[in-house]
């Protein structure tokens, strides 16, 4: 970063700066490796140790730090440490920088591309689509015919969109997220066996049936997504099969997550990475979903619901719940079968 006072970026963070507030830093480091010119990221009581032996002159530090017995000659003391690092690394980022259109670009005729877009090489923008003003389309972004981008979006290398998908304002789609292709979907001429097997509940033995031919269900619907989302690598969201796909404004989702067709996600949600949400599945307002959770089809979560890492939800969930294990459950019960689970007695071995 350009060099800073103390003072300047203590303003920056709203927090309160300490000692030599004239104090010139540069780059923001890890507190074993900053040098006497940076300025030390030591936002929790856990980095007293090494921020004692670092050779920083200047640190970002937890409220009630003792800066000056770890022989600083300023600090910025904070009182939440990640939403400190999300002002301090916003404040950083200068973004990508605009360069116009690329001449390898293939861009339709019947396309709107807004002022100070940015397309880079060998990007596709397809017929009666728009580019919102002041976009970013990196390399090989494949946009479909008839989507709408909305201004200042960021589409990172590989994106691929779908037909008719609407993004919002200030998106960002990491590399290679596709959005708006065809949902996992087929019919079967007569009952499947997945159909059998769940109307028996599994006590009738299953055999192949007549016909076993998938028959495709195209996905004719699109994808609605709002302001501010973030869809992360590798990501994929399908296209809805008559209504769209929709994901609320400010709904943040992690790398390798599968979101189906159908459903719908309310606003400020999270989905950490390999978390999978089946087709047609309603998914309330700041819920946030764990590594590898996942619910299943047809059902409807409530609200302000978190799933911990790998929890599954099996069937509706009400506002608030917090659960864990597979199926699902709420969290005092989950923890109440784990304890009755250890003290069941081990068999020895033989």
């Amino acid at each position: 970063m350009a060099a800073q006072t103390i003072r300047d970026i203590a303003a920056a963070l709203g927090a309160e700066a300490f000692g030599n507030a004239d104090l010139v830093v540069g780059r923001p480091s890890e507190p074993a490796e900053a040098r006497a010119g940076d300025l030390a990221l030591a936002m929790s009581p856990a980095y007293a140790d090494v921020l004692t032996t670092s050779a920083a002159r200047a640190a970002i530090v937890w409220q009630g730090c003792d800066w000056q017995a770890m022989g600083l000659e300023a600090a910025i003391a904070v009182p939440r440490a990640r939403l400190a690092m999300a002002q301090l690394t916003q404040a950083l980022d200068q973004g990508p920088a605009f360069h116009g259109i690329h001449p390898t670009a293939i861009i339709d005729k019947t396309a709107h591309i807004g002022d100070g877009v940015h397309i880079g090489p060998f990007a596709c923008i397809g017929a009666d689509s728009r580019i919102g003003h002041g976009s970013w389309i990196d390399s090989h972004v494949t946009v479909g015919s008839g989507v709408a981008v909305g201004d200042t979006a960021i589409l990172h290398a590989g994106v691929r969109i779908g037909r008719n998908v609407t993004l919002g304002r200030g998106v960002i789609l990491q590399a290679n997220a596709a959005v708006g292709y065809d949902g996992f979907s087929y019919a079967t001429a007569e009952a499947s066996n997945e159909e059998r097997a769940f109307r028996t509940a599994g006590r009738t033995a299953l055999a192949p049936p007549a016909d076993a031919m998938r028959h495709r269900i195209h996905s004719l619907g699109s994808v609605i997504i709002g302001d501010d989302v973030e869809i992360g690598a590798n990501a994929a969201v399908d296209a809805g099969t008559i209504r769209p796909t929709r994901i609320g404004r400010g709904t943040k989702i992690d790398n390798l997550v599968q979101i189906g067709h159908n459903v719908t996600i309310g606003e400020d949600c999270v989905f950490s990475a390999q978390s999978a949400i089946a087709g047609s599945a309603n998914i309330g307002d700041r819920c946030v979903f764990g590594g590898k959770s996942g619910c299943k089809d047809n059902i409807t979560i409530g609200s302000d619901v978190v799933l911990g890492g790998a929890a599954i939800a099996l069937e509706d969930v009400p506002a608030g719940r917090f659960l864990m294990g597979y199926p699902g459950k709420p969290m005092p019960i989950f923890r109440a079968q784990e304890k009755a689970l250890r003290r069941l007695s081990v068999p020895k071995d033989g």
